[in-house]
């Protein structure tokens, strides 16, 4: 059996006791809370202050939560009700569609799947929430870095590995593929990343107009497509599914 880091279960018990007081807290009271010596306590105080995790007044030399644990709090919370916004809707989607669906969000310069719907028939599949896809070949990815600024500045800054014959990793031509998603609203990947797997994804909005992630639909390239082009049907069932998710979380008519 693994056995626990300990500094990490001090740093936690740590946090957890500045969550829960109603005021700041100094280091006597937090080693004796812990019953720890005050230099292991000021070293992990320490190390959590250089992360953004707690925060010193500079008057007091007292201890509080810090802003970098709000940012990550804000993350969750919004992941966690963009899933839950689109549960109905990408359900929908699958059956109308047929095909399987993937909500995504920005991560670590690329796009974490956050929800999967399976392909509505009787073959067998495999769960991908949590896996990661990239950003310049996925439409999931490309819308991302088409309406978020941040993911435009990431997949600059990455390497863009050719994948298939298709794949657009040269900058130039990039940004043209970013430009044409933002003018028809959505991105197409047709055996970009995957060779017989074609996909097509749209834009969520929050409350802000601010882009929270994509939503899209993935399958076979005889399926998904008709005459070497995205079916029209099912461009417009994503944008549908993107604009009602959108609608849930705030944003309105787009």
């Amino acid at each position: 059996m693994a056995r626990n880091i300990q500094s990490l279960e001090r740093a936690a018990a740590m946090l957890r006791l500045l969550a829960g007081g109603e005021r700041r807290l100094g280091l006597s009271d937090i080693a004796s809370s812990l019953g720890l010596a005050k230099g292991t306590a000021h070293g992990i105080l320490r190390t959590l202050q250089q992360e953004g995790f707690v925060e010193q007044d500079p008057a007091s030399g007292r201890y509080q939560l810090g802003a970098e644990l709000l940012r990550l709090g804000t993350t969750y919370l919004d992941v966690h009700e963009l899933r839950a916004r689109a549960l109905v809707w990408t359900d929908d989607l699958a059956r109308s569609s047929g095909e399987s669906v993937y909500l995504g969000v920005l991560h670590q310069q690329g796009v974490l799947i956050v929800h999967h719907v399976f392909r509505p028939d009787d073959s067998r599949q495999v769960l991908e929430v949590g896996a990661m896809q990239p950003l310049h070949s996925t439409a999931l990815g490309k819308v991302l870095s088409a309406y978020d600024p941040v993911a435009h500045s990431e997949v600059l800054e990455a390497e863009r590995k050719q994948f298939t014959a298709r794949t657009t990793s040269e900058a130039a031509a990039f940004e043209g593929v970013l430009d044409l998603t933002r003018a028809r609203g959505y991105a197409a990947d047709i055996e970009e990343t995957w060779t017989g797997v074609a996909s097509v994804a749209a834009p969520i909005h929050n409350q802000r107009r601010m882009p929270v992630g994509a939503v899209g639909v993935t399958g076979a390239v005889e399926r998904v497509c008709k005459d070497g082009e995205l079916r029209p049907d099912l461009i417009a069932a994503v944008r549908d599914c993107a604009r009602a998710v959108s609608r849930d979380l705030g944003a309105g008519r787009f």
